[in-house]
């Protein structure tokens, strides 16, 4: 069969500030687009995205998930680049530090932070739902997790900050974040030759396992690149995207007022929503025949866009409604299958307990300014987002 093609620019302004209606667009004219723009195949249907990120043998990622040769050449070590055996082996010294025994300590950590946060939104009212709200766990919780030096973190969440940039085709915000990522990559790789990390966190240990032999140091650097990229902007951006949404759906935030258990269901629909990632790519490595019969030919870069599955009415009933007692309650906002996000247990643990505490305190969220969307290649984010809690 042919298979079709669009005109339509995933990475320009207009569809970064509202991707859905181009999504949907996509979506509709089949399981496989190609997109004249990028010139890459868009795979956009839940059941298609879903088979791609299972079948590593199809659709690898070791070819790197950028859409530029740089970034995927400087990637080469990082763990989202790497296909199994080898991304298994490496996988196994992550989850140490994230698995659901090693998560048993921290959870009392979040609820007191998740609590004293939402005291405090409760008596300032008006605040930021990036600055005096997201940032709260993920830098508090993470940071101590990974054992960042205090000294470094303020110039760490700065990097992070816009860094998937970096992995978007060559354009203007390409070229920022590359810029931002070698500093990053820099500053990294000082603390690793300096050993200067707290004791007792992930970061400790992965150079151990470096200095034992276990890995290389660049293998051991692009895992901690991975941790500050992944754990603190995109669990920043689900921060976020909860204010906004339960701001623009009051009903919803009543819900989970009446009833608390709802919070984990809550933090998934945010994410699915949402999708701080967005899209990343694999490589196939033979021809790739997708569920409407379409083929993407072997050796094509193709686009995995995990917010069109997301929002995809094959999977999902009334996909643009935020509702926090939705049944179907598998998305593809934490990836899926040997890339699934390690950190999903944490992000979901962060979640839960802040809106928890938040729910407890707060009657009602407001905005009470526009929000302002942090246009990137690959995440979803705000840069500003003005609320106001009205205590309750």
């Amino acid at each position: 069969m042919t298979v079709p093609a669009s005109s339509i620019d995933l990475f320009g302004d207009a569809v970064l500030a509202d991707p859905w209606p181009a999504y949907r667009n996509l979506r509709d004219s089949g399981s496989a687009v190609w997109l004249e723009q990028t010139g890459v195949w868009f795979i956009g249907r839940f059941a298609d995205v879903r088979r791609a990120l299972n079948d590593w043998q199809v659709f690898s990622s070791a070819q790197g998930i950028g859409f530029n040769p740089v970034i995927n050449t400087a990637w080469t070590e990082a763990l989202i680049c790497q296909d199994p055996p080898i991304h298994t082996e490496r996988r196994k010294l992550m989850m140490e530090a994230l698995s659901p025994a090693a998560l048993k300590p921290v959870a009392d950590n979040i609820s007191r932070r998740a609590d004293a946060l939402a005291d405090r939104i409760a008596e300032r009212g008006h605040f930021d739902g990036v600055a005096d709200f997201a940032h709260d766990l993920p830098i508090g919780v993470v940071m101590d997790l990974i054992g960042w030096p205090e000294a470094v973190r303020p110039a760490l969440l700065e990097l992070a900050s816009g860094s998937w940039n970096a992995a978007g085709p060559a354009n203007a915000r390409m070229q920022t974040g590359l810029g931002g990522l070698q500093d990053m990559m820099g500053l990294l790789a000082g603390i690793y030759d300096e050993g200067r990390v707290q004791p007792g966190g992930f970061a400790e240990k992965l150079i151990a396992a470096s200095r034992d032999g276990k890995i290389t140091r660049d293998t051991a650097i692009g895992m901690l690149a991975g941790y500050v990229v992944a754990a603190f902007e995109t669990t920043i951006s689900a921060m976020a995207a909860g204010i906004y949404l339960f701001a623009q759906n009051p009903a919803e935030w009543d819900k989970l007022r009446a009833d608390s258990g709802l919070a984990m269901v809550a933090a998934n629909e945010i994410v699915r929503m949402e999708t701080p990632l967005q899209n990343f790519a694999r490589v196939t490595t033979q021809d790739a025949e997708l569920s409407d019969g379409s083929v993407v030919p072997a050796g094509a870069r193709v686009c995995v866009s995990y917010a069109s599955a997301n929002r995809d009415e094959r999977q999902f009933s009334q996909p643009d409604l935020f509702d926090i007692t939705r049944r179907e309650k598998q998305n593809l906002g934490f990836g899926h299958g040997p890339h699934g996000c390690a950190g999903q247990g944490l992000a979901r643990m962060e979640l839960a307990a802040v809106f928890t505490a938040l729910s407890r305190r707060i009657s009602r969220i407001e905005l009470t300014d526009p929000a302002e969307r942090a246009l990137n290649n690959i995440s979803r984010s705000f840069s500003r987002l003005p609320a106001r809690a009205i205590p309750g």
